[in-house]
């Protein structure tokens, strides 16, 4: 009896520009499907923070300064509107992130715990130097390294970190009360409730400089140099592979670059000192 003809199983292949094709096609349909995901972005950071971010005065929803500046840099990057709000104090912003309120925070240091709720981006855009502060008349305190503080009763803003490093140094060996406001912190420095305040020098120069506080001085050494970095919470819907590839990207393309973040930081220093001087 003969044998019927073997059947060839094979899959048909299919010509390479075809494929090249639908490949494209889908690759648009899912550019457009995050773009409609991610129609804007909400950032936020600390508002007592110049020359970095601050309240704009003429619109106090609105934050103000080189971070705010880099966001609009970035905005043009991506592709995609950001809209840097006031969201309250320092601890709130981290809080309303968390939650998933807010999509950016503008400027934050790295530690453990915030891991837990929202994503770092790689390279940092900035550095910045964290020093003591302590009264005018207080010359008994010689800051040199991070045991001359022990003993001493400290004073930052609330869910203030300054690195891993000393952030477990402190909590191990000193006594750092935390409160709501740069302002408060000052007052309680003023008033001998504290013997020095931990708070970085740009920011720190910036704020007395505005209220016009001459009795409080920095010690020059620093407790730490820490990097800023952009960070996305974990419950934005803008938290996609897609997203994240493009903010990295435009990152690493600051990083190569660093006049770029110069200038930011030394427009929004021009800017604190022209609204300085009117107030």
């Amino acid at each position: 009896m003969p044998h019927a003809p073997a059947l060839n199983l094979r899959p048909a292949r299919l010509p390479w520009p075809f494929l090249i094709a639908v490949s494209l096609a889908l690759g648009l349909v899912g550019a457009r499907a995050a773009a409609q995901g991610c129609a804007q972005l909400i950032a936020s950071g600390n508002p007592e923070y110049p020359p970095y971010l601050w309240r704009d005065p003429d619109n106090e929803g609105r934050l103000i300064g080189a971070n705010a500046e880099l966001m609009q840099w970035l905005s043009k990057e991506i592709g995609v509107p950001i809209d840097v709000q006031y969201s309250g104090p320092w601890g709130r912003v981290q809080e309303e992130t968390r939650l998933g309120h807010l999509d950016l925070i503008a400027g934050a240091f790295f530690t453990l715990p915030r891991t837990e709720y929202m994503d770092y981006f790689h390279p940092a855009f900035h550095e910045t130097r964290s020093v003591i502060w302590t009264r005018g008349n207080n010359n008994a305190l010689k800051f040199r390294r991070w045991s001359d503080l022990v003993g001493l009763q400290g004073v930052t803003v609330i869910n203030n970190s300054f690195g891993e490093e000393f952030d477990r140094y402190a909590k191990d060996k000193l006594h750092i009360n935390q409160v709501a406001s740069l302002e408060q912190a000052i007052q309680i420095v003023q008033n001998s409730r504290a013997d020095y305040l931990v708070y970085e020098d740009s920011p720190g120069q910036a704020y007395l400089a505005r209220r016009n506080i001459a009795d409080v001085k920095m010690l020059g050494d620093p407790v730490a140099r820490e990097n800023l970095y952009l960070t996305i919470s974990h419950r934005s819907a803008c938290n996609t592979p897609e997203m994240r590839g493009r903010i990295a990207r435009a990152l690493y393309k600051l990083s190569r670059d660093k006049a770029v973040m110069s200038g930011f930081v030394e427009r929004a220093l021009q800017l604190w000192r022209k609204q300085t001087a009117k107030s």
